[in-house]
């Protein structure tokens, strides 16, 4: 998942796909642990699309402080 499409999906959207990431690793990590996997690969691409979430959350985040920080002395 790129960047560009994370940030434009929603706070819920967001939680969603978290949840959908969070659950497919934890199988793919059974998977593991039984022998069974067979894209290996594909566990490190879910482990950076969460960072990635995770990542633009807090983007998000700040940015809102910092309007907020502007607003604030704007009002001043």
């Amino acid at each position: 998942m790129k960047p560009t499409e994370i940030r434009a999906m929603t706070e819920a959207q967001l939680n969603e796909q978290l949840n959908d990431l969070h659950t497919e690793w934890r199988n793919l990590r059974f998977q593991e642990a039984v022998g069974k996997l067979t894209d290996t690969a594909r566990i490190r691409k879910i482990r950076k699309d969460i960072a990635r979430i995770h990542t633009i959350r807090t983007e998000r985040a700040i940015d809102a402080a910092h309007r907020e920080a502007i607003a604030q002395a704007e009002s001043r």
